[in-house]
């Protein structure tokens, strides 16, 4: 039976890790390289750098969220009667869960919103509808959606969207 006995590059190697365990760090020179490399901003910043998407700096909205916020609210209050599956702000995305409406509860309707641009703008807002309808032995059954109805949200949407951004004009 052969023994295990480590090799000479092995040791060499445990050596050298453990020779840097005593090794510091000028807390001094990580502030002072820090401030000398970002101080015009960064990749990802919004204090200057480069801006990899070509977009002037007076169209951006400082919103807090990756999306247009008036779409964005808009989109909430226009559906709001429905109930919010989950949502995505930084992504643009809304779903719903299944609703039916109290007149008719053997059709159910889920939407998925998809907010697409920081600008307020009419292709900035993309709806799918989904339909469902409830057969004879009580399983659903996909239905066929009106291609008008997804417009007719977008457009909603968009309508409330103006709204909410000239009542902030006012308050400005």
């Amino acid at each position: 039976m052969k023994t295990f006995r480590p090799s000479f590059a092995a040791f060499v190697g445990l050596l050298a890790l453990a020779a840097c365990s005593d090794i510091t760090a000028d807390p001094s020179y990580d502030n002072k390289m820090r401030e000398e490399l970002y101080k015009n901003g960064s990749l990802v910043s919004d204090e200057g750098g480069w801006d990899l998407f070509g977009r002037d700096e007076e169209k951006k909205e400082n919103t807090g969220i990756g999306v247009n916020a008036f779409l964005w609210r808009a989109a909430l209050d226009t559906i709001s009667f429905m109930p919010i599956s989950s949502t995505d702000p930084f992504g643009g995305v809304i779903l719903t869960d299944w609703y039916s409406a109290p007149d008719s509860p053997n059709e159910r309707t889920k939407l998925n919103i998809l907010i697409r641009d920081r600008d307020l703008t009419a292709n900035g807002v993309k709806v799918s509808v989904f339909r469902q309808v409830k057969k004879e032995k009580g399983d659903w059954e996909t239905a066929p959606v009106s291609e008008t109805t997804a417009r007719s949200i977008e457009n909603a949407i968009l309508t409330r969207a103006r709204q909410i951004h000239m009542a902030q004009k006012q308050l400005d």
